[in-house]
């Protein structure tokens, strides 16, 4: 710098796959059977857990000096249909003193809970309500579990698979009443779908008056 005050980085860098496969086996070693599933892509360890050991599994990673995941980054979901235990709910974390990442997964359905997370890493608060939303995953322990992201009154969880595309009713604001109102949905004809032109494939077809074109 130009002060002559040179500021040095403490952070290691991100591990390799050797490095990662030996974390992978400490941490399997010390979960024992918890652990289902060990894969080691792109950089990255990912552990699939027994969704029942959730607690128990990220509780030591925080823990661990040798893991020190403390840093919590999000929880997201993934849906498989055509699989008995449909989801995956998918844990993000990061570790400030290894300089890694790891990401941790749990498989349930429609019915079956996964334990909530929230009195270890307080931030999955919003991410299980977000992931209860647009999936359907039920937490259980969570204080507040209700929808974040669709409206009132909306039916069904958006990012499943076998969402439909289209529905009943419509959603709009409506200013005499002021507030949010449903009406069934209108189509005024039957459903089509339109060629539209495109400026750099055009159309499958010849226009009226290009048939000179290809003469």
């Amino acid at each position: 710098m130009t002060n002559g005050i040179s500021i040095l980085s403490h952070t290691q860098p991100t591990l390799g796959d050797a490095a990662l496969a030996a974390l992978s086996d400490r941490v399997a070693g010390a979960l024992g059977p918890a652990i289902v599933e060990r894969t080691i892509a792109f950089g990255e360890l990912t552990l699939v857990v027994q969704a029942s050991d959730i607690v128990y599994a990220l509780t030591y990673l925080r823990d661990d000096p040798h893991c020190a995941f403390r840093c919590f980054i999000d929880i997201c979901g993934a849906d498989y249909p055509g699989r008995e235990r449909r989801f995956d709910v998918v844990y993000h974390l990061l570790s400030l003193r290894h300089n890694v990442r790891i990401r941790v997964k749990v498989q349930t359905d429609e019915v079956t809970p996964v334990p909530s997370v929230i009195d270890i890493f307080p931030a999955a608060n919003w991410f299980e309500r977000e992931t209860y939303d647009l999936y359907g995953i039920l937490f259980s322990g969570h204080p507040d579990l209700r929808r974040l992201l669709t409206d009132y009154g909306f039916e069904g969880h958006p990012l499943r698979k076998d969402f439909p595309l289209t529905g009943f009713v419509e959603v709009r604001y409506d200013q005499d009443e002021a507030r949010v109102v449903y009406e069934p949905v209108k189509l005024t004809q039957e459903f089509r779908n339109f060629d539209f032109l495109s400026p750099w494939e055009g159309t499958d077809y010849v226009l009226p008056g290009d048939e000179k074109t290809s003469a």
